[in-house]
C-alpha cells in the first residue's frame, strides 16, 4: 500500500471509552467495533475472492496496463489541444508551454473496482480560456482524426454533456469542465471547494463525479479493504436484480457510499467481515435516516444542496445516501416504496447467507445465487418497446428505460396494488410474437395485488395507469423530435403461467438449483459493470387495456 493509501484517513472527532485514551474514529459517529481481522477471517476473504473470479470481476495485469498506455495517451493528446486552442486565442508563447489540462478519471475505475471490459467515466479539465464550445467543436474534431477512435459521439445539450468514444478498444466518457484558472498543474488537486466559485453549471455537474469519487476514497479507512469489498456487494446487487439507479434501485456510487460506511464503522474488518457487517448494518438501518460519511459543510456558494430542514421535497426521500463533497446531494432520489422493500429484503436475505457462510455452513457462491424473478408473482406486466431500425431501437429503449419509474410510481399509488417489482434485465422479443424487421425489447414487472376478503371480488382494470405512462413516452418522444415511424410501445398483464410466450422455458421453470453455465449467462465483464451506473437493461411499454384478477394472490408465492 502506498503512502497516499494511508490506512489511516481522514479522522473526524474523538470518542472517550470509559477512561480510556480517546480514540480516532471516522465519519458522524465512533466505529462500532475495533476489531482487527482473526486468521479465519483471512481465509473467508480469500475463498470470497477465489468465489468472485469465475464471474469477470478481476482484470488482469495486460488489459490493466492497456487502460492506463489509452488514459495516458488521452492525457497527452488533451494539453496538446488545449496548446493549440490557448495559441489560436493570442496566449504568450510563455503561457502557451506552461497552460497544462489534464484528465481525471472517476466512477468505478477511479475507485478501483472496475470489471473485465468496463468502461471509463473521465473528465477533461481545461484553463478558464478553454470554452465548453471549443470542446464540443475544436477538440471532438481532433478526436474525428485519430485512428484509435472509434463509435465517436457527441451528446452536449445532456445534463451533463458528454462525449462516447472508444479509444483502442475501451469505451470513455469523456465531460468537460472549465476552472478559473491560467493553467492546470499536474498536481492539481479536485476536492477544494473553492475551486467551484464563479463556475458554469454544467462545469459544477461534471466535477462532481471526480468530487465524490475522491471523497469517498478519502474517506475510508483502509482502501484495500473497502475495494474487495466494495467488489462483492456490487457483484451481489447485480446478480440480485437490484443494481440500476435509473429504475429506482441503487447505482454504483450508492453501493460505494454504503460500503464506505460500513468500513467507518468497523475500519480493522477485512472483507469477509465487511461483506457481513454491511448487511447486519444496512438490514436494520431506519430508513429514512440519511447514510452520511461527513457531516455535511457549508461553503457559502449558494448552490442547492440536500437539506430536509431546507427544502420540504427533500423530506420525502425515501433512502437518502447523501455524496460526501459539496454540493451535497441525495444520489438515490429515484427509489420508491417497491423499490425500498425489494433492498430492504435483499439486504435480510444477504445477512441470513452470510451467517451460514461464516458458519460454515454455505460457500460464497450462495450469495451470488440469482433469484428466481419469474416465479415470484402470480402476476405481471410485460413491457415491449420495438422499432424499424437497430439505431432507431437502440435510442428508443434509451428513453423508455428511462421512463419506467413512472410507470412503477403509477402502479404503486393503485390502491389494489402492494409492490411493483421491475426487474432491471431487458429481453429480446421473441420471433414468434414480432415481425421479422422489428428490434424488441422487453422488461417485466412483478405485481403484488392486495389480498381482499373472500367475499370481495375486485376487477382491477390498470388501463389508466399504463396509459398515463405510454402518453408521458410518447409525449416526450415528441418533444425532443425522436419518434420515428415504427417506435411503439406496450403493456400486457400476464400471469405467470403465461410466461412461457415470452421468455425462454429455463428461465420461466421452477428450478431449485440452475446450471452454473445459465447463472451465469449475461456476465460478461461489459454487462457486469458499467463504470456509469447504467444498467443492463432494455425498455418497453404500451396501453393495452389490462384486464385484472378476481380474487387477486393470496400465497406466499404471491409476496
Amino acid at each position: 500500500m502506498t503512502p497516499s493509501d494511508r490506512s489511516s484517513a481522514p479522522l473526524t472527532g474523538n470518542s472517550t471509552l470509559g477512561g480510556q485514551q480517546p480514540r480516532k474514529h471516522y465519519g458522524i459517529t465512533s466505529s462500532i467495533s475495533l476489531a482487527f481481522p482473526r486468521e479465519i477471517d483471512h481465509i473467508y476473504t480469500q475463498k470470497l475472492t477465489e468465489a468472485m473470479k469465475p464471474f469477470g470481476v478481476f482484470e488482469g495485469e495486460d488489459e490493466l496496463n492497456h487502460r492506463l498506455a489509452v488514459l495516458g495517451k488521452l492525457n497527452s493528446f488533451v494539453k496538446e489541444w488545449i496548446a493549440e486552442i490557448s495559441e489560436s486565442k493570442n496566449l504568450p508563447t510563455s503561457a502557451v508551454v506552461n497552460v497544462g489540462g489534464k484528465i481525471f478519471t472517476f466512477g468505478s475505475y477511479r475507485l478501483g473496482v472496475h470489471t473485465k471490459g468496463a468502461d471509463i467515466d473521465a473528465l477533461c479539465v481545461a484553463p478558464r480560456h478553454v470554452e465548453r464550445t471549443d470542446f464540443f467543436s475544436s477538440f471532438f474534431e481532433k478526436l474525428k482524426r485519430l485512428d484509435e477512435i472509434k463509435d465517436l459521439r457527441a451528446v452536449e445539450d445532456a445534463f451533463v454533456p458528454v462525449i462516447k468514444f472508444k479509444f483502442d478498444g475501451i469505451e470513455i466518457d469523456l465531460l468537460f469542465a472549465r476552472l478559473a484558472l491560467q493553467s492546470i498543474p499536474d498536481n492539481l488537486d479536485l476536492r477544494g471547494d473553492s475551486l467551484l466559485r464563479n463556475l458554469d453549471i454544467r462545469c459544477i455537474r461534471s466535477l462532481n463525479g471526480c468530487r465524490v469519487t475522491d471523497e469517498i476514497l478519502y474517506l475510508v479507512p483502509n482502501k484495500e479493504n473497502f475495494r474487495l469489498t466494495l467488489r462483492a456487494i456490487k457483484l451481489w446487487a447485480k446478480r440480485r436484480g437490484i443494481y440500476s439507479n435509473m429504475l429506482g434501485f441503487l447505482g454504483g456510487v450508492s453501493w460505494a457510499m454504503l460500503v464506505a460506511r460500513t468500513c467507518q464503522l468497523y475500519p480493522n474488518a477485512v472483507a469477509a467481515t465487511l461483506v457481513h457487517k454491511f448487511f447486519l448494518v444496512f438490514s436494520k438501518w431506519e430508513w429514512p435516516n440519511p447514510v452520511l460519511l461527513k457531516q455535511p459543510e457549508d461553503s457559502n456558494l449558494n448552490l442547492p444542496v440536500w437539506d430536509p430542514r431546507v427544502n420540504p421535497s427533500d423530506r420525502y426521500h425515501l433512502m437518502p445516501i447523501i455524496t460526501p463533497a459539496y454540493p451535497q446531494q441525495n444520489s438515490t432520489y429515484n427509489v420508491s416504496t417497491s423499490t425500498r422493500t425489494i433492498m430492504s429484503e435483499e439486504f435480510k436475505n444477504g445477512l441470513t447467507v452470510t451467517d451460514e457462510i461464516l458458519q460454515g455452513k454455505a460457500d460464497w457462491s450462495k450469495l451470488f445465487e440469482p433469484p428466481n424473478f419469474f416465479q415470484k408473482y402470480k402476476h405481471y406486466i410485460v413491457l415491449t418497446a420495438s422499432a424499424s431500425t437497430e439505431e432507431n431501437h437502440l435510442e428508443w429503449i434509451g428513453l423508455v428505460e428511462s421512463k419506467i419509474r413512472v410507470l412503477v410510481g403509477n402502479l404503486e399509488r393503485n390502491e389494489y396494488i402492494t409492490l411493483a417489482h421491475v426487474n432491471p434485465q431487458s429481453f429480446p422479443g421473441s420471433k414468434e410474437n414480432h415481425n421479422e424487421n422489428e428490434f424488441v425489447s422487453m422488461w417485466f414487472i412483478g405485481i403484488s395485488f392486495k389480498k381482499l376478503d373472500n367475499s370481495d371480488c375486485v376487477n382491477i382494470d390498470l388501463t389508466y395507469d399504463i396509459q398515463s405512462f405510454t402518453d408521458t413516452v410518447y409525449r416526450q418522444a415528441s418533444n425532443i423530435n425522436m419518434l420515428k415511424d415504427g417506435m411503439t410501445i406496450e403493456a400486457t398483464h400476464v400471469k405467470k403461467k403465461q410466461l412461457h410466450q415470452y421468455l425462454p422455458p429455463e428461465l420461466v421453470q421452477r428450478k431449485k438449483k440452475v446450471k452454473k453455465s445459465l447463472l451465469r449467462c449475461s456476465l460478461d465483464g461489459s454487462q457486469l459493470d458499467s463504470s456509469r451506473d447504467t444498467d443492463i437493461g432494455t425498455p418497453f411499454s404500451s396501453p393495452t387495456p389490462v384486464s385484472k384478477p378476481c380474487q387477486p394472490a393470496s400465497t406466499p408465492e404471491d409476496r
